[in-house]
């Protein structure tokens, strides 16, 4: 039995979903997102740290996923969106491995331009979910289930591209 937390990392909305891996079974224990609009930039980071933390504290995860940074068009959002990203990192102190908004995709839902209503709609399935999904948290989840896959295909020889 394996605690995987998935981390979706953002300025505004750090989502985070955490998945028990059970065999082949991917069984949900929690998701959500951190709300950080309220807080100034570089209280944003503070709150991802302390936030992953206690989840932390609360799950006892052994391995944790986090989605890489794409190049956005705009310079200062991926600024941002990489001290998103470090703050989470940083706060796991557990082995992380990154992956590709389209590998996380194309692991999930099968094809890797999914669009976020596919993401969620395979997530909801794969988990036994019911009821909406917040899609920070869904993105989250499908970083946690893109980490499951892999390692069960590492674990069989297989690379996972």
């Amino acid at each position: 039995m394996t605690i995987i937390l998935g981390i979706d990392p953002g300025s505004r909305r750090t989502g985070y979903g955490v998945i028990r891996v059970e065999g082949n079974r991917h069984i949900y224990l929690t998701s959500g997102y951190l709300d950080l609009t309220s807080y100034p930039a570089c209280e944003r980071l503070r709150q991802i740290f302390l936030g992953l933390q206690q989840l932390i504290q609360s799950y006892r995860p052994q391995e944790a996923a986090i989605e890489q940074i794409f190049m956005h068009e705009n310079p200062n959002s991926a600024l941002k969106l990489g001290q998103a990203r470090g703050a989470a990192i940083v706060a796991l102190d557990m082995p992380v491995t990154e992956y590709s908004a389209r590998q996380v995709k194309k692991s999930v839902v099968g094809i890797g331009a999914a669009n976020k209503e596919q993401v969620q709609y395979m997530v909801k399935r794969l988990l036994n979910l019911s009821g909406s999904l917040q899609p920070d948290a869904a993105d989250a989840l499908a970083v946690a289930l893109c980490h499951a896959h892999a390692r069960n295909l590492r674990n069989k020889g297989v690379t996972f591209r």
